[in-house]
């Protein structure tokens, strides 16, 4: 492995996720196994370091599966004797299909790109999560890491596999991107009424077991009232999540339309979610937003402001305003480059 200095990575490391079982010398003891939520223990309730952080001694996949296998060994000791129900392995990229339940549905260009280039740098610091399938095995999280590791060149790719119901599935992906790169906001309030629907709980229960406000989730479902126009926008970043809510505020008779409107005017205007508040207060109050400034009006010009204009424009061949103001006037004589100026200002000198 390279001695470079180690750039950050993808946050824990296998230590913290994975018991080792005994080490070398141990006899024909039985290979510990690993909870079926213990790769949740990313999102748990103590302190988690940040994303660049790696607990000391956590080893680093580098396609080396018995330097793995020894490196896990090292990195930590376990002391339950409880079967847990999940256990490490090395599994070939190709065996891995990715979880169609994932709720994200963009993955940044860039962003993978980067996490490529720490692999190749390296290695893979965190294993992906997968359950076993009739004809391999599908991913629970990190679809990011199995994707950039496959760019990488990997062949094979340190996981936990472990048993999940498919009503989890989508609650630890959803966890995870809630935790690592951010949903887009209706991927989110997608993922969240998803979630609502299949484990028959309440908006407070599901907040409760996802580490969250009630009020944030409740929020973030309710981006999806809005019209398929603005939520398009919103999950392409042209509309900030807050001018989204702010949006939602709305309550005249025509919501969607003047919601429409408004949404235009924010990103021709480039509107504020302040000023897109107040917007939304003088909609609700007078039934119409303030008036958008409108631009001055050129003035009318008298008749012979007009001959003049266009005698000169035929006879210099390009777009000629005479324009006559209160005590004065002026003649403006439009050019395209410096050879369009030069070629002007001759025939201005042969008149």
């Amino acid at each position: 492995m390279s001695n470079k200095p180690r750039k950050g990575g993808l946050g824990r490391g296998l230590g913290a996720l994975i018991p080792s079982g005994p080490g070398p010398g141990a006899g024909d003891a039985p290979r510990p196994r690993l909870g079926a939520g213990a790769a949740d223990v990313i999102f748990g309730e103590t302190t988690r370091p940040q994303s660049g952080d790696r607990i000391k001694g956590a080893p680093i996949f580098t396609g080396d599966s018995e330097k793995a296998s020894r490196s896990i060994h090292k990195a930590v000791a376990v002391d339950d004797a409880e079967d847990y129900g999940a256990s490490y392995a090395e599994l070939p990229i190709g065996s891995i299909t990715p979880n169609a339940r994932n709720p994200r549905r963009v993955f940044d260009a860039d962003e993978l790109a980067e996490l490529v280039h720490s692999i190749k740098e390296v290695g893979l610091l965190q294993p992906v999560v997968v359950r076993k399938i009739s004809d391999g095995y599908e991913l629970i999280m990190g679809e990011r890491r199995w994707r950039a590791a496959a760019k990488a060149g990997l062949k094979r790719i340190p996981a936990i596999v472990r048993e999940a119901a498919d009503d989890t599935m989508l609650r630890d992906a959803l966890l995870e991107n809630i935790h690592r790169v951010q949903l887009n906001p209706l991927e989110e309030a997608a993922a969240y009424q998803q979630l609502l629907e299949e484990f028959g709980v309440t908006q407070a229960e599901l907040a409760e077991r996802l580490g969250r406000s009630r009020p944030v989730i409740t929020n973030t479902i309710r981006l999806m009232q809005l019209p398929v126009g603005v939520q398009s926008r919103v999950a392409a970043g042209v509309l900030s999540a807050g001018h989204a809510r702010a949006l939602l505020g709305v309550k005249v008779d025509d919501a969607t339309d003047a919601q429409e409107h408004l949404a235009d005017r924010i990103i021709r205007e480039g509107l504020s979610v302040r000023a897109t508040e107040e917007a939304v207060t003088i909609l609700n109050r007078d039934g119409h937003t303030a008036p958008e400034k409108k631009k001055r009006q050129p003035q009318p010009q008298p008749e012979y402001a007009t001959a003049a204009a266009e005698r000169l424009a035929d006879s210099w061949d390009t777009k000629v305003s005479v324009l006559v103001g209160k005590r004065k006037g002026k003649i403006v004589v439009e050019f395209g480059d410096q050879e369009d100026l030069q070629r002007l200002l001759a025939l201005m000198n042969q008149g």
